[in-house]
């Protein structure tokens, strides 16, 4: 494997590219507090001169609508000017629901993630009712498994019932802790036969969709995907994805591969990651400990 470089900042890269597709949880907050170091990266990113205006879109597997990641990056006082725009996989989520206008619909997943059906033409119904599966989680990721959810995903797989799964991840950091996702649900009911319909990095419509936004903020001008970076710390998701979509990746190691690199007590430093890296199924171009300038 090609020696992967170790970055100190963002700045050591940044000239090279004309647009940021950043992941949101791991990299810009950890679900309890901000990584300020990381805005203020985007912003200096963002204000650095070049033919185009240099821009960030915030890429997450979150399955709210954007406004509602804005409203969370607002309480973690992440200031509005670092990125552009955000797409969210749950964005991608409510699309796929257009798409089956009077769906009946189990909804798998907490009331908080409610908003991904505001003003859709569906209905949600108990399991026995239901035409379509929509996930967006665990109703309690803090006590409950993949394994609390098996028998009724095995009743669902057996109707022949088509999931969408709104946040493909299958664990998000969350303080010291790392919180079950969609995911794992999705997963699950893959190998008991059922279809997963996915919205969401790593797949390839998330990062189409990122650059049509991005296009559009500049007039419909594109973005050549040589000139575009990811930022993320999911390497089965955010690296994958940048990967199979042909553009640069960088992996912020401090995040949900912390623990395995060594990492995860604040006071460590990253150290030599190229073992780690090499059990990889895909790399980055570059690894960074935590998003700064």
């Amino acid at each position: 494997m090609t020696a992967i470089p170790t970055l100190e900042g963002l700045s050591a890269i940044a000239e090279a590219y004309d647009l940021i597709l950043c992941d949101v949880w791991g990299v810009l907050h950890d679900g309890s507090k901000g990584h300020v170091p990381a805005g203020e990266a985007l912003i200096r990113f963002r204000g650095l001169p070049g033919p185009r205006t240099r821009r960030v879109v915030l890429v997450s597997n979150a399955p709210r609508p954007a406004d509602g990641v804005g409203r969370i990056l607002d309480r973690f006082e992440v200031p509005r000017a670092a990125y552009d725009a955000i797409l969210t996989s749950g964005d991608l989520t409510r699309e796929l629901i257009a798409e089956r206008p009077g769906a009946r619909i189990r909804h798998l997943g907490p009331e908080r993630d409610l908003g991904v059906f505001r003003g859709l033409d569906v209905t949600l119904v108990p399991e026995t009712e239901a035409d379509l599966v929509v996930c967006t989680g665990l109703f309690d990721d803090r006590a409950e498994t993949a394994d609390d959810y098996r028998d009724e995903l095995t009743r669902l797989a057996g109707r022949g019932l088509t999931m969408i799964c709104a946040n493909p991840d299958l664990v998000v950091e969350s303080g010291n802790r790392l919180i079950p996702c969609a995911g794992l649900l999705a997963a699950a009911y893959e190998e008991l036969g059922g279809a997963v319909i996915y919205a969401g990095k790593p797949h390839r419509p998330v990062y189409e969709g990122a650059l049509k936004l991005a296009a559009g903020l500049d007039g419909g001008r594109a973005v050549d995907p040589s000139r575009v970076i990811a930022i993320g710390d999911a390497i089965r998701t955010d690296i994958a994805g940048a990967r199979g979509f042909g553009i640069a990746s960088l992996l912020v190691a401090r995040g949900i591969h912390a623990e395995e690199l060594g990492v995860s007590a604040e006071h460590h430093r990253l150290g030599d990651v190229a073992e780690w890296l090499a059990e990889q199924s895909v790399h980055p171009d570059a690894v960074i400990e935590r998003l700064v300038w």
